[in-house]
């Protein structure tokens, strides 16, 4: 997208530059030992985001929310065949028109220090969302959904009244059965 003419010639905007996210998640068996440990990987900050962040700014009268919750989603079937598809930075919702939202009650929020890692009283530029789906979470099957696997997820903000994505991935299908437990960490850093 191309913005104003500021005497410097026209200047290009790309909608997640300087911002980016990354996940690690961990599924837990029903003893609680570990099944997997997938490591850390790359999320997509969307343009949503932006959006968001300008309104928070901008004040009265855009109304801005902070994140709403993690929405998890089954994605389509046909990607554990070929791959998820990379996420994109105009993705505006999730492809499972269904998806289970972990609501922002249940999502551990803290800010990190990014020289060590820690957690931080004082907020820094790096925000760490922590969410927990415990056996039965999501309740699927259901009228939606044949299988309770996972395969995409989406933090959720408001902007002006309607929910908005603001950061997306798909991944490997993960199979969660009604015993396990998924942790995923997510880290937006600003």
């Amino acid at each position: 997208m191309t913005t104003k003419d500021t005497g410097a010639g026209p200047r290009s905007e790309y909608a997640t530059e300087g911002l980016h996210g990354q996940f690690h998640d961990v599924l837990y068996a029903a003893d609680n030992s570990p099944v997997w440990d997938r490591g850390w990987v790359r999320n997509t900050i969307v343009a949503d985001c932006r959006r968001l962040l300008a309104g928070f700014v901008r004040g009265t009268p855009t109304t801005s929310e902070a994140t709403i919750g993690l929405a998890v989603g089954a994605g389509l079937a046909a990607w554990d065949g070929s791959g998820p598809p990379n996420p994109a930075p105009t993705q505006t919702a999730l492809v499972d028109p269904h998806p289970h939202l972990v609501p922002r009650a249940q999502l551990q929020m803290d800010f990190i220090n990014p020289a060590n890692g820690t957690i931080s009283a004082q907020p820094t530029g790096t925000l760490q969302l922590k969410a927990t789906l415990g056996p039965g979470v999501p309740a699927w099957p259901d009228t939606f959904h044949a299988t309770s696997t996972l395969r995409e997820f989406g933090l959720m903000a408001r902007l002006n009244g309607t929910d908005v994505l603001i950061n997306y991935r798909t991944h490997i299908a993960i199979a969660k059965d009604p015993a396990s437990t998924l942790e995923r960490t997510i880290w937006l850093v600003f």
